[in-house]
């Protein structure tokens, strides 16, 4: 989808909306660390994120990939920054193309900053000079496909920023027409530069409105966060700073948690002041970082980070899965891993899962999945500090477990995010009995009936509805245990279960080619929606990623011929994974089988 007609239709709802912007890290640890942060940060609904292309278009390869993730994986609209920098028309195509066929839609076409050890931007022979060409090049090549995006300079564009007077009258005002020619050749919005003056972004709205810019104009908002780096930026950028802000940092710049607490604070008065004069959102600069950006959206009120509302349970991918309503529940701690594997299909579950289970799912050799804590010593160590330096038995194991629920250590192989559902306090008590009789969780959800669709914690779909859940319980457990349990699970007609080992031996109640909704919702002049199902089908291909991430993410960190990776082996090769579901949701008691 068009970011401008998100931002339209928020502006006609009279809704305050926010968008986060983002820079490729030069590293592989930076990416998987940004992909961490952008995780949570997505959560919290900014109307759209964008990608920066790097200074000099050094990091081109780094972006294209990055914003194809944060649009299909992390479900989040996604605007890449196109520049002209070292950029022939064919290396353009070609970017254009990919972001084309990974299903992004939005471009903010810029200039670009010169190439590292310039000082001046040249255009490269083959290659465009600045972002009006690249605005029409778009357009003519593309006609109306992509969502475009133009930077505007409530102080005029650093390059003409002049002491003279009168010059600087005209220049800022040649900018000004500038900026008129890029949104008449074909851009939709305007996001500024960073500015500390409220007054001076409040004229130049008024000053593009004189000259028939009638576009959305969103203000870009750099948080003050390190000394260094603000005087950096601002120097760069040729930005007027007030006195005030000045002094203030010249009083703490030594102190790091001073500035950084005094950025929120200026930054959310600086934001008030927008929103006051009728400013319709508010673009963060984030830096990569989160604690600044989201604690200004949090005082001035546009960000709620307890209540942030959810259209199904799960997110949903924006443009490239149309009508996707309906999932497995096995996913639920790895959502991305499960979007990987499902990108290839031409359709995905609309309404009810039965409609679209025939393609294949994909497989998934991808180190971000299968060997996510172990793609870096940094990584191994953190995960051996939780997971423990050796391992004796299955005691050993099950107490990761039971930390892990106790919120002890924050991270599992079978979880993308860290730390256990918020939804799970209901049920910690008996998941963590659970863990300690030696059933190792890895995925689950309480039992819910009626409870109204806005609740901060449970709530999904919108206002004026109810949501109800079925009690759902995932973990592996011994073979020698697995008998017992069946013999209970049989004696309990609401039951139904699945257990399978990693040789695909089953054990089920559950008819091959039935579906059961776990999840569903009901609302004021919609359908009945059911958005988690459980499904033979699914857990068998389900069941193959489960076991092998005891190998791939867990016993990798230790050596080779280890007692301890051949504890993880032996569970692997040798335990169960068990589904199972109390289908009465209003009286049922999932955990009283197993005597709790």
């Amino acid at each position: 989808m068009k970011i401008v007609d998100k931002i339209n239709a928020n502006i006609q709802e009279g809704k305050t909306f926010f968008s986060f912007e983002y820079f490729p890290p030069r590293t592989e640890e930076g990416v998987e660390n940004l992909f961490e942060r952008l995780d949570r940060m997505v959560a919290y609904g900014p109307t759209f994120c964008d990608i920066t292309w790097g200074a000099g278009g050094s990091t081109a390869d780094v972006t294209l990939g990055i914003a194809t993730k944060m649009q299909n994986l992390f479900c989040v609209e996604t605007m890449m920054h196109l520049t002209c920098t070292n950029m022939p028309v064919e290396a353009l195509d070609n970017a254009l193309n990919e972001v084309r066929k990974a299903g992004l839609q939005n471009i903010l076409a810029l200039r670009g900053d010169p190439p590292k050890g310039q000082e001046e931007f040249k255009q490269i022979e083959g290659g465009f000079g600045n972002a009006l060409d690249l605005v029409k090049y778009i357009r003519e090549k593309h006609g109306d496909y992509f969502g475009i995006g133009v930077a505007g300079y409530p102080e005029a564009h650093p390059d003409f920023i002049v002491d003279d007077e009168q010059q600087m009258k005209k220049n800022y005002w040649d900018s000004l027409a500038y900026l008129k020619e890029k949104i008449d050749a074909g851009a939709d919005f305007i996001i500024t530069q960073l500015f500390y003056r409220v007054e001076r972004f409040l004229q130049f709205v008024e000053d593009c409105r004189s000259i028939g810019i009638t576009c959305p104009i969103l203000p870009g908002v750099m948080p003050i966060m390190t000394y260094g780096g603000f005087k950096r930026m601002t120097t760069f950028c040729k930005t007027d700073v007030p006195q005030a802000i000045t002094d203030a940092l010249e009083a703490i710049k030594d102190n790091d948690e001073a500035v950084k607490a005094f950025g929120i604070q200026q930054g959310a008065e600086m934001c008030k002041q927008l929103l006051d004069a009728g400013v319709p959102g508010l673009h963060m600069y984030t830096l990569n970082l989160e604690r600044s950006a989201v604690g200004i959206l949090e005082t001035v009120g546009v960000l709620d980070t307890s209540r942030v509302p959810r259209s199904l349970p799960w997110r949903q991918v924006p443009s490239t899965r149309p009508g996707e309503s309906v999932r497995p529940i096995f996913w639920s701690n790895r959502p991305k891993a499960y979007l990987h594997r499902t990108l290839d299909w031409d359709s995905f579950p609309s309404g009810r899962w039965g409609n679209s289970r025939s393609p294949a799912y994909g497989t998934l050799s991808d180190y971000q999945f299968m060997r996510r804590h172990a793609s870096s010593d940094k990584r191994r160590d953190a995960a051996r500090a939780a997971w423990g330096a050796e391992l004796a038995g299955p005691d050993d194991v099950a107490d990761v477990f039971v930390r892990y629920c106790k919120g002890e250590i924050t991270m599992l192989p079978w979880a993308e995010l860290e730390g256990l559902h918020s939804e799970t306090s209901l049920i910690k008590e008996q998941l963590l009995a659970l863990n300690a009789a030696g059933y190792l969780t890895i995925n689950s959800q309480p039992a819910l009936n009626g409870v109204p669709s806005s609740d901060a914690q449970f709530g999904w779909g919108g206002s004026g509805g109810y949501v109800y859940q079925k009690a759902y319980v995932e973990f592996f457990c011994a073979a020698e245990k697995l008998q017992p349990l069946l013999d209970k699970l049989d004696g309990a007609p609401s039951i139904t279960y699945i257990a399978v080992n990693a040789r695909g031996d089953v054990r089920s109640n559950m008819k091959e080619d039935s579906v059961n909704a776990v999840t569903w919702g009901v609302f004021p002049g919609r359908e009945i929606e059911q958005p988690t199902v459980v499904d033979l089908v699914s857990f068998m291909v389900w069941k193959d990623e489960a076991f092998e991430l005891w190998g791939s993410e867990w016993g990798t960190l230790y050596e080779e011929g280890s007692s301890s990776r051949q504890v993880l082996a032996d569970i692997a090769g040798s335990w169960w994974l068990v589904s199972v579901v109390d289908n009465d949701h209003v009286k049922g008691n999932l955990f009283e089988v197993f005597g709790l």
